[in-house]
């Protein structure tokens, strides 16, 4: 095979900075693995009944709503990155045909659909603190918090590496290899704290 046509072949995966980012996420897993044990410890020495009565003032049809878009943002994500494995930076057809969409349209809906996630996750903090549950009431409240705001502040690390790749992407004359590298690198990060996302609440909104 020549070095033209490696030049010119689709970025399927990245290779070196895959494997990089991959790593860097495994230490990112354990310090989610330490928030769980956290969650779990503290549950255990309360006892039941004094997490049952806190667990009660969650809204879980509103967080599942605002689960189901954060996780949908994943399918975008994804969308967004076969456009860039193919080099199709922006659409090529009308805005309602999805379909000829290239990678700045699905990231741009990604981005939205994250910072959805995350000004529903303010509006519920905003609630449960109106209901009597803030971070220094009680010991759930501690491990709430902590645990939905370190993710919460994953998230944002993520819609500003949207915003940063979108920029990039923008301000450059042609989307070649290195833009499209980016693009898959982030959409791992993405999907990362959307599987911990997943785990999460699955433990503080359904195992009562």
């Amino acid at each position: 095979m020549s070095s033209t046509t490696v030049g010119m072949h689709k970025p399927t995966r990245p290779n070196l900075v895959a494997v990089g980012t991959i790593v860097w996420l495994s230490s990112e897993l354990m310090f989610f693995a330490a928030l769980f044990a956290m969650y779990f410890t503290t549950r255990a020495v309360q006892g039941p009944t004094v997490w049952l009565s806190s667990t009660e003032l969650l809204n879980i049809p509103f967080a599942a709503l605002n689960t189901t878009v954060l996780v949908l943002s994943s399918v975008t994500c994804q969308f967004g990155v076969f456009a860039a494995e193919r080099f199709q930076e922006r659409k090529t057809g009308s805005l309602w045909q999805f379909n000829k969409w290239g990678m700045r349209e699905w990231f741009a809906l990604t981005f939205l659909m994250g910072a959805f996630f995350i000004g529903g996750q303010v509006y519920e903090y905003a609630a449960l603190v109106e209901e009597g549950l803030s971070i220094s009431s009680v010991a759930y409240g501690s491990v709430f918090y902590i645990a939905t705001g370190f993710h919460g502040l994953h998230v944002t690390g993520g819609l500003i590496a949207f915003l940063i790749v979108m920029i990039r992407v923008a301000k450059s004359r042609r989307f070649n290899h290195n833009q499209a590298t980016t693009a898959i690198v982030v959409s791992y990060y993405w999907h990362f704290v959307d599987v911990v996302w997943i785990a999460l609440f699955s433990a503080i909104y359904l195992i009562k």
